[in-house]
């Protein structure tokens, strides 16, 4: 498999392990209840009666196998994600730098870009100002007055534009180098079960 069909493949185990987890984390699944009323300790000429709770879990009566394929998946996951390691570190590029610093570049793409997208602008605010006089009688009033709003970039416009297009030749660029390791790559791991397989078919595969 390639690194892209290895990776699909990492979030299929953790599906699957966090499906099997939240089967034995269940109380009701890996405990029986019994409840026993002894009516004749009242009634002495009644029957106690026992009655088991009913348990809707299809793997009630498989816990142990559960447990078991938890287990098998967690070792799968670790040679998987061994194998991916180990592909990574052949190829011409550190996949997981190279990602984490495309995402900081894009990142920083949506800044210049509203930048480069700001235009300068003149508004009036009515009544937007608050002013102070005296009175005819000496006393100090506020009164209203309109605001004009002049709005100016303070910075070089095609000098953001060029990193601006710089940045998205250099992340489009690393876009394209990533793809093509994910689809080129050889991931040496032999899949126990089907990609497509649901929890139930790859556990009925595991104890069979």
């Amino acid at each position: 498999m390639n690194l892209k069909e290895a990776f699909r493949y990492q979030n299929k185990l953790k599906a699957f392990i966090e499906f099997a987890e939240g089967i034995l984390s269940s109380d009701t699944n890996v405990t029986k209840v019994e409840n026993t009323y002894m009516f004749r300790k009242v009634d002495p000429g009644a029957n106690d009666e026992t009655v088991v709770n009913t348990v809707t879990c299809e793997y009630y009566d498989k816990i142990t196998d559960v447990a078991r394929f938890l287990v098998k998946l967690l070792d799968e996951k670790a040679k998987l994600y061994a194998a991916v390691r180990k592909a990574k570190n052949g190829l011409d590029i550190d996949m997981d730098s190279e990602t984490a610093l495309n995402t900081d570049r894009q990142s920083a793409a949506k800044i210049f870009k509203r930048l480069n997208d700001l235009r300068a602008s003149e508004q009036t605010v009515p009544n937007g100002g608050t002013g102070y006089r005296f009175n005819a009688e000496g006393n100090q009033v506020s009164y209203k007055c309109d605001v004009k709003k002049v709005t100016t970039i303070n910075y070089d416009r095609n000098v953001i534009r060029g990193i601006l297009s710089k940045l998205n030749k250099q992340a489009d660029e690393t876009s394209a180098a990533l793809d093509l390791c994910l689809v080129t790559s050889k991931v040496e791991y032999e899949p126990p079960f089907d990609v497509n397989s649901s929890f139930s078919e790859a556990f009925e595969q595991f104890t069979a």
